[in-house]
């Protein structure tokens, strides 16, 4: 008969009750800051259903009615340097955070409210409905609420996506040495997606001060927690990770308040991060003005038990018992509330000259401009201006023959040791003397603190790094060993910090660098040896850069540490072990943004490659004998390409070919021979011409994996085709 052990977890968990001593102790001040809070809350999101009825909102109206107590109770003890950011259902959220930065002493509920507060009301109501005064120029609508300056990071439409970019915040307050917090909301249906469970692991093992807050409304859309997880305690999950827990009602803005103090207290001491469960309930369906039980998920009965419960009404009662605050005090803090929101709406709003009686419509000259679309995708590059430039071929300083991986880390050593903000994290990258190839040599030792490896969490560790990039004071180099591994981060890597800067307005920055390899060839197989460039090169946000010499990595990577754009830049293994010029002590140039380098000038055909089909397509160019211009494209991205290089050499060779290594599918040069045949249609003599490898991902068979990607062979092959097809034959075509 085996010994039974019981184990106990490490970290404490509790459920957090109040009393009526704790109601009777509370500060009056705080519970009028609180009960103003809830009225402001209910009188805006009241509003906004009305306006999604009238048919005024385009899209999702989340509304948080019910759920204001969470909201406010734990908001309203931050400080204005405390970040928060939510969920789709983040109304609430926004609105208690950007009120106690307008108000940051708390607010007397029979006091009229001041005319920045009524701004913020009539900027957050334009934000959800479009408009071009919203606090994200009409771009983020209901789901996509920011404010900087009031601490909120930005509430996100992806269900968990925003948890790790919370986590980002938190690393930033702790590296710079403050005792501010991230607070992250988000709800029963997010606590069981891989980031939320990532970014819990990491934040504890980093002792992040972050507060993962779950609003467990107990409905994700119209499925009930009990069906989605056996242990509907969601605060359980801190114990998994040792995170102590608080699970508190939520309908309790006091009891909320009480536990988030407790947690703040923790994480402001350095002892980590903490979870706070809140129970709340929606009083609508998920989307809209009417409630579940119209969609038959939820009963009239089970909605108006928690109707019987609204922590405005509690609220009130209680501070009515104490005499701080009368019935008629309340219902005219109300009804003030009510009419900051008609004001708001009568000034985003007109009558509808062609509707019926009483119909209203939105005031045409408050909508964004059309060409306003595109605006801020990327930034406009003025922190590149008086950069010190160079090429290889007219530099004058001394060169001499470097190892590419050499390079690799020396310029990296450079500016960890010229700017204190750039950080370097990724697994394994503190290990194996500089990650698995030596990217990252020697920087653990003379940058301990930040030099970051990470546990194997892909979605927290780029998620976080978006994090730190929004927050400004640091630039994140981020490495994925192997680019398939973005696929696992998807959602951080395209929907998160490619779309923030565009979403949240267009004027905020990301300087995040992503660093990864191409790795065909080296046996790696299937989920290990993808070339990412044409995936990335269709999501609007990123650039791209593909240094395929030393010297040019060197100033490749320096402008890509400058840029205030997310970049990726792309390596390929078969040049870390290669040589080339490069300078050994000024490591500090840039490479001209956006320049393409002509490697080889010919007459015949324009040849267009990256990374190492360079190299292979010179190599095919002297064996076929074609008078072939081979240009090295550099920058890859729509928004960063040299069309000045490749237009010139089409207008004068009137053939192109494009040349890669990777898979047909996931093919760059679709993109590209598209926009070239858009371009320069006239100046071609015959469709563009392109080399990939296979349709199939390379195999771990030297064989297969051999015939799945392409290389100097394959590029002659095209080479001589191309001339046939001219009718140009010759000995050696």
């Amino acid at each position: 008969m085996p010994k039974i052990i019981d184990l106990a977890s490490a970290s404490r968990w509790v459920e957090l009750r109040t009393t009526k001593s704790d109601w009777k102790k509370a500060d009056p001040k705080l519970l009028g800051t609180l009960l103003t809070h809830l009225h402001l809350i209910r009188a805006f999101e009241e509003t906004v259903v009305e306006l999604a009825l009238d048919g005024l909102v385009h899209g999702p109206a989340h509304s948080s009615i019910g759920q204001e107590g969470a909201a406010a109770g734990s908001i309203v003890p931050l400080t204005t340097a405390d970040q928060i950011n939510g969920s789709h259902r983040g109304h609430h959220q926004f609105l208690s955070k950007a009120l106690g930065y307008i108000t940051s002493g708390g607010v007397d509920p029979k006091q009229a409210l001041s005319a920045e507060v009524d701004t913020l009301l009539q900027r957050t109501l334009a934000e959800i409905m479009g408009l071009s005064q919203g606090f994200c120029r009409g771009r983020g609508g209901s789901m996509h609420l920011r404010w900087a300056e009031a601490g909120v990071l930005g509430t996100n439409a992806i269900v968990g996506g925003g948890v790790p970019m919370a986590a980002g915040a938190a690393w930033a307050h702790k590296h710079a040495g403050t005792d501010a917090v991230a607070v992250t909301y988000f709800g029963d249906g997010a606590v069981n997606i891989g980031s939320v469970l990532e970014t819990m692991n990491l934040a504890a093992a980093w002792k992040l001060p972050l507060c993962f807050f779950i609003e467990n409304n107990l409905y994700a859309v119209a499925t009930h927690v009990e069906e989605a997880t056996a242990e509907p305690r969601l605060s359980a999950r801190g114990q998994a990770f040792n995170i102590p827990s608080w699970k508190v009602d939520g309908m309790d803005p006091l009891a909320v308040h009480m536990a988030m103090e407790q947690a703040l207290q923790h994480m402001r001491a350095g002892h980590g991060p903490v979870i706070i469960e809140a129970d709340v309930y929606r009083y609508f369906h998920q989307n809209g003005g009417f409630p579940g039980s119209a969609f038959g998920y939820r009963s009239k009965e089970e909605e108006q038990a928690w109707r019987q419960r609204d922590p405005l009404d509690l609220l009130g009662d209680q501070m009515m018992q104490r005499g701080l605050i009368t019935a008629k005090e309340i219902s005219t803090l109300r009804e003030r509330l009510q009419a900051s929101m008609k004001q708001a709406t009568d000034a985003l709003t007109e009558p509808d000259p062609d509707g019926k009686r009483g119909k209203k419509r939105i005031r045409p000259e408050l909508w964004p401009r059309a060409d306003f679309r595109d605006v801020g995708v990327r930034g406009d590059l003025s922190e590149l201006e008086g950069a010190r430039t160079e090429e290889e071929a007219t530099y004058r300083g001394k060169l001499e023959d470097r190892k590419f991986i050499d390079v690799v880390a020396d310029v990296m050593a450079r500016r960890m040791e010229t700017d204190d903000g750039v950080i370097v994290l990724g697994e394994d990258v503190h290990r194996l003397k500089g990650g698995t190839n030596g990217a990252t040599r020697g920087l653990k030792d003379r940058f301990p603190d930040r030099v970051l490896g990470t546990p194997i969490s892909e979605n927290a560790f780029v998620g976080l790094g978006g994090g730190v990039a929004m927050d400004g004071r640091y630039k994140p180099v981020v490495e994925f060993m192997y680019p398939d591994f973005m696929w696992v981060a998807a959602d951080q890597v395209f929907n998160q910090i490619a779309k923030a800067r565009h979403m949240f307005g267009g004027e905020i920055n990301m300087p995040l660098v992503l660093r990864t390899k191409v790795a065909m060839g080296t046996g790696y197989g299937s989920q290990h040896s993808m070339d990412p460039v044409g995936i990335f090169a269709t999501s609007p946000g990123w650039r791209i850069v593909a240094p395929t010499t030393p010297f040019d990595y060197v100033g490749m990577m320096n402008a890509a540490l400058k840029l205030n754009d997310p970049v990726l830049v792309i390596e390929h293994v078969d040049l870390y072990a290669t040589s080339g010029q490069a300078p050994v002590d000024d490591l500090d140039y840039q490479t001209p943004f956006g320049k393409a380098a002509v490697r080889r000038s010919g007459n015949d055909l324009t040849v267009l490659g990256y990374l190492s089909m360079v190299g292979h397509s010179l190599e095919a160019v002297e064996q076929t004998g074609v008078d072939a211009e081979v240009i090295d494209l550099r920058w890859l991205d729509r928004a960063s390409i040299d069309w000045e290089t490749i237009g010139a050499s089409i207008q004068k060779t009137n053939n192109v070919l494009i040349v890669e290594q990777g898979s047909s599918g996931t093919s760059y040069g679709a993109w590209l021979s598209d926009e070239i045949q858009r371009r320069y249609f006239d100046w071609l003599d015959q469709p563009v011409q392109r080399v990939t490898g296979g349709e199939a991902s390379p195999s771990i068979s030297k064989v297969l994996e051999r015939a799945a990607c392409a290389r100097t062979e394959e590029v002659a092959e095209a080479l001589k085709e191309t001339m046939r097809a001219q009718g140009i034959t010759g000995e050696k075509v």
